[in-house]
Protein backbone atom coordinates (compact mmCIF):
# COMPACT_ATOMS: atom_id res chain seq x y z
CA UNK A 1 0.00 0.00 0.00
CA UNK A 2 1.55 3.26 -1.32
CA UNK A 3 0.58 6.47 1.34
CA UNK A 4 0.73 10.15 0.22
CA UNK A 5 3.73 11.81 0.98
CA UNK A 6 1.80 15.20 1.85
CA UNK A 7 -0.19 13.77 4.83
CA UNK A 8 3.54 12.81 6.43
CA UNK A 9 5.60 15.94 5.33
CA UNK A 10 2.75 18.15 6.75
CA UNK A 11 2.34 20.03 3.89
CA UNK A 12 -1.24 19.75 3.34
CA UNK A 13 -1.94 20.23 6.98
CA UNK A 14 -0.08 23.51 6.99
CA UNK A 15 -2.33 24.88 3.97
CA UNK A 16 -5.42 24.28 6.05
CA UNK A 17 -4.26 25.67 9.19
CA UNK A 18 -2.60 28.82 7.30
CA UNK A 19 -6.27 29.28 5.88
CA UNK A 20 -8.02 28.67 9.73
CA UNK A 21 -5.35 30.99 10.91
CA UNK A 22 -6.00 33.28 8.30
CA UNK A 23 -9.74 33.45 9.58
CA UNK A 24 -9.64 33.24 12.87
CA UNK A 25 -7.46 36.57 12.66
CA UNK A 26 -9.27 38.50 10.75
CA UNK A 27 -12.62 37.07 12.71
CA UNK A 28 -10.16 38.82 15.98
CA UNK A 29 -9.71 41.94 14.18
CA UNK A 30 -13.08 42.94 13.13
CA UNK A 31 -13.96 41.78 17.03
CA UNK A 32 -11.31 44.31 18.54
CA UNK A 33 -12.50 46.98 15.89
CA UNK A 34 -15.62 47.17 16.96
CA UNK A 35 -14.81 47.19 20.82
CA UNK A 36 -12.32 49.69 20.39
CA UNK A 37 -14.95 51.75 18.08
CA UNK A 38 -17.46 51.31 20.99
CA UNK A 39 -15.01 52.62 23.24
CA UNK A 40 -14.40 55.51 21.75
CA UNK A 41 -18.01 56.52 20.96
CA UNK A 42 -18.66 56.27 24.77
CA UNK A 43 -16.06 58.47 25.33
CA UNK A 44 -17.31 61.53 22.61
CA UNK A 45 -20.19 63.69 23.63
CA UNK A 46 -23.28 62.72 22.05
CA UNK A 47 -24.49 63.68 18.50
CA UNK A 48 -27.95 64.27 19.42
CA UNK A 49 -29.61 67.75 18.96
CA UNK A 50 -29.99 69.71 21.95
CA UNK A 51 -32.78 72.15 22.78
CA UNK A 52 -30.15 74.81 24.24
CA UNK A 53 -28.64 77.12 21.87
CA UNK A 54 -25.59 77.46 20.47
CA UNK A 55 -23.18 79.15 23.43
CA UNK A 56 -24.96 77.84 25.96
CA UNK A 57 -25.85 75.13 28.58
CA UNK A 58 -27.94 74.62 30.82
CA UNK A 59 -25.94 75.75 33.35
CA UNK A 60 -23.86 78.31 31.44
CA UNK A 61 -24.24 80.95 29.44
CA UNK A 62 -21.25 82.45 26.73
CA UNK A 63 -22.17 85.87 24.92
CA UNK A 64 -19.91 88.24 22.70
CA UNK A 65 -19.09 91.15 24.27
CA UNK A 66 -19.68 93.07 21.23
CA UNK A 67 -16.37 93.04 18.57
CA UNK A 68 -14.06 92.52 20.58
CA UNK A 69 -13.29 89.02 21.03
CA UNK A 70 -13.93 88.22 24.42
CA UNK A 71 -17.27 86.75 25.88
CA UNK A 72 -19.63 87.23 28.78
CA UNK A 73 -19.84 83.82 30.63
CA UNK A 74 -23.11 83.67 32.83
CA UNK A 75 -23.91 80.89 35.26
CA UNK A 76 -26.81 79.85 37.40
CA UNK A 77 -26.36 80.01 40.95
CA UNK A 78 -25.92 75.92 41.02
CA UNK A 79 -22.70 76.03 38.59
CA UNK A 80 -21.17 78.53 40.70
CA UNK A 81 -21.59 77.00 43.61
CA UNK A 82 -20.59 73.85 41.85
CA UNK A 83 -17.60 75.41 40.51
CA UNK A 84 -16.71 76.63 44.36
CA UNK A 85 -16.44 80.32 42.64
CA UNK A 86 -14.43 82.52 45.07
CA UNK A 87 -13.77 86.58 44.20
CA UNK A 88 -11.73 88.88 45.92
CA UNK A 89 -11.87 92.94 45.34
CA UNK A 90 -8.98 94.75 43.48
CA UNK A 91 -7.31 97.41 45.76
CA UNK A 92 -4.89 100.05 45.35
CA UNK A 93 -1.04 99.60 46.66
CA UNK A 94 0.07 103.07 48.44
CA UNK A 95 3.52 104.10 49.23
CA UNK A 96 7.05 104.25 46.48
CA UNK A 97 6.16 101.54 43.62
CA UNK A 98 1.91 102.47 43.64
CA UNK A 99 -0.28 100.12 41.54
CA UNK A 100 -3.49 98.12 41.18
CA UNK A 101 -3.30 94.71 43.53
CA UNK A 102 -4.98 91.53 43.01
CA UNK A 103 -4.39 88.24 44.48
CA UNK A 104 -2.26 86.46 42.73
CA UNK A 105 -4.25 83.03 42.10
CA UNK A 106 -6.47 85.70 39.94
CA UNK A 107 -4.06 86.27 37.39
CA UNK A 108 -4.49 83.88 33.97
CA UNK A 109 -1.62 83.36 31.90
CA UNK A 110 -2.82 82.36 28.22
CA UNK A 111 -0.55 80.42 25.77
CA UNK A 112 1.05 83.52 24.32
CA UNK A 113 2.44 85.04 27.56
CA UNK A 114 -0.60 87.34 27.88
CA UNK A 115 -1.90 87.91 31.32
CA UNK A 116 -5.54 88.35 32.20
CA UNK A 117 -8.21 88.21 35.48
CA UNK A 118 -11.63 87.59 35.71
CA UNK A 119 -13.89 90.23 36.79
CA UNK A 120 -17.81 89.94 37.60
CA UNK A 121 -19.21 93.08 36.90
CA UNK A 122 -22.41 91.78 37.88
CA UNK A 123 -23.47 88.62 39.78
CA UNK A 124 -22.80 85.29 38.29
CA UNK A 125 -21.42 87.40 35.02
CA UNK A 126 -18.06 87.01 34.23
CA UNK A 127 -15.51 88.55 31.73
CA UNK A 128 -11.78 88.15 31.12
CA UNK A 129 -9.66 91.25 31.13
CA UNK A 130 -6.40 91.88 29.44
CA UNK A 131 -3.95 92.65 32.71
CA UNK A 132 -0.35 93.81 32.91
CA UNK A 133 1.58 92.52 35.72
CA UNK A 134 4.18 95.07 37.24
CA UNK A 135 5.77 92.70 39.53
CA UNK A 136 4.56 89.75 42.21
CA UNK A 137 4.60 90.90 45.74
CA UNK A 138 4.40 87.07 47.68
CA UNK A 139 0.47 86.50 46.95
CA UNK A 140 -0.43 89.45 45.57
CA UNK A 141 0.25 91.07 41.27
CA UNK A 142 1.05 94.07 41.46
CA UNK A 143 -0.46 95.49 38.03
CA UNK A 144 0.25 98.74 35.92
CA UNK A 145 -2.67 98.09 33.90
CA UNK A 146 -5.55 96.36 34.74
CA UNK A 147 -9.26 96.35 36.86
CA UNK A 148 -9.90 99.38 38.81
CA UNK A 149 -9.50 99.00 42.67
CA UNK A 150 -12.89 98.34 44.14
CA UNK A 151 -13.93 95.65 40.69
CA UNK A 152 -14.10 92.47 41.97
CA UNK A 153 -11.60 89.62 40.53
CA UNK A 154 -12.02 85.62 40.42
CA UNK A 155 -9.57 83.97 42.50
CA UNK A 156 -10.79 80.60 42.36
CA UNK A 157 -12.57 78.35 39.73
CA UNK A 158 -10.31 81.03 36.92
CA UNK A 159 -9.74 77.98 35.06
CA UNK A 160 -13.53 76.59 35.55
CA UNK A 161 -14.82 79.57 33.74
CA UNK A 162 -11.90 79.71 31.19
CA UNK A 163 -12.95 76.49 29.92
CA UNK A 164 -16.62 77.23 29.89
CA UNK A 165 -15.68 80.37 28.02
CA UNK A 166 -13.88 78.45 25.50
CA UNK A 167 -14.97 75.12 25.66
CA UNK A 168 -18.26 76.56 24.29
CA UNK A 169 -16.98 78.21 20.88
CA UNK A 170 -14.43 74.90 20.15
CA UNK A 171 -18.48 73.09 20.26
CA UNK A 172 -19.73 75.37 17.90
Amino acid sequence: MIRDPKPLTGQGNTRKALGVLNVTLVALCIVLLAVAGARWAAGRPSSTVSTVGVGQSEHAKVEAVGKTGLHRVVLTPEAAERLGIQTAQVSEETGAGRGTVVPYPAVYYDVHGATWVYTTPEPLVFVRQRITVDRIDDDDAILSEGPQPGTRVVIVGVDELLGTEFGELVEQ
